[in-house]
């Protein structure tokens, strides 16, 4: 099979991963996911993937990931992790869709206005 390099993006995280076969071994930036990513919903959300297409600890996972929050990170992950598992067999993408894991999330945070504190924020407006 040799290794599959695919990229998830989430707000402003970017996550690329090297997917080989193996024993199922996740590393995050050098470190365990377990470590990385330490509550059960964040493991979760790393796990999805191979839960839905039925391939738990039959592949590797090497992840570079930076930018953005935890939740931001763990969900560009997810991304690439099922775009890996398409590459790997096309028949795994109707399971992935159907729970939209292949579905990139376009919500970025609004930039902000000159003349404003915020995005929509507005300075409190005096009548007098």
């Amino acid at each position: 099979m040799g290794v599959i390099n695919t990229i998830g993006r989430r707000k402003s995280s970017i996550a690329r991963i090297y997917l080989s076969e193996g024993k199922g071994n996740v590393t995050v930036n050098s470190r365990d996911y377990k470590e990385y990513f330490p509550t059960g919903v964040l493991q979760y959300k790393v796990n999805q993937p191979f839960q839905l297409t039925e391939t738990e600890g039959q592949y590797d996972v090497k992840v570079n990931v930076k930018g953005g929050g935890v939740n931001g990170q763990v969900e560009a992950v997810r991304l690439a992790i099922a775009r890996a598992l398409v590459e790997v067999d096309a028949e795994n993408k109707p399971k992935l869709k159907a729970e939209s894991l292949m579905t990139r999330d376009p919500r970025m945070v609004e930039r902000k206005k000159p003349g404003q504190p915020k995005a929509r924020k507005k300075f409190q407006f005096s009548k007098r």
